[in-house]
């Protein structure tokens, strides 16, 4: 079985917290299920679980150059090098990080208001940048766009792989069959 569920903002990425947060728990009731990947606990999206070891790891391994793409709300107006740089490669203290791609966007048509609300401050712009990567270090993104002078306001995952957040709510989810997950993974070419 394959879950897609929309992490609202402030959830924990595991099944239980002895500090009383919010968690996966709250949100899929089915038995045996692993997320494949994480999110941050501050940040939003597409977070995939399954009960089917090797699809997981299919998923979640680097080698396997499954791609997820982020909507990234950022402060100030990102410039073309500043956009290129996040693709050539950005330092990082673990090494240098490749964005696969990464672009300019509206704000998305989808968007759910996130409570609280971001900090708003007139003298600041923020704009919003697609990011696609094809590994997952930890806060990659936030550290990246950080790194190129662009910090984090608001960050979502909108797809892993073949999948989106496309009609799912916070906190709603879908399920399908490790097969069907399969054949949609690695269709027939």
């Amino acid at each position: 079985m394959l879950i897609i569920l929309n992490k609202p903002f402030r959830v924990l990425c595991q099944f239980r917290d002895p500090g009383g947060r919010p968690v996966l728990k709250d949100y899929v009731a089915a038995p045996d299920v692993y997320p494949a990947g994480r999110l941050d606990f501050d940040s939003e999206g597409l977070l995939v679980l399954t009960d089917d070891g090797r699809l997981q790891a299919h998923i979640s391994q680097p080698r396997s150059n499954t791609k997820k793409r982020y909507w990234t709300q950022v402060e100030g107006t990102p410039s073309d090098e500043q956009l290129r740089e996040l693709v050539d490669g950005v330092a990082l203290k673990d090494g240098l990080a490749h964005a696969v791609t990464a672009v300019r966007m509206g704000t998305p048509a989808q968007l759910w208001e996130r409570h609280p609300p971001i900090r708003y401050r007139a003298s600041v712009a923020d704009s919003w940048i697609e990011i696609t990567l094809a590994e997952g270090r930890n806060r990659q993104v936030r550290r990246m766009t950080a790194a190129v002078g662009l910090p984090t306001l608001r960050l979502i995952r909108y797809a892993v792989g073949p999948w989106t957040l496309d009609g799912l709510a916070p906190g709603a989810s879908r399920e399908m069959s490790s097969q069907d997950a399969w054949n949609a993974l690695l269709p027939s070419v």
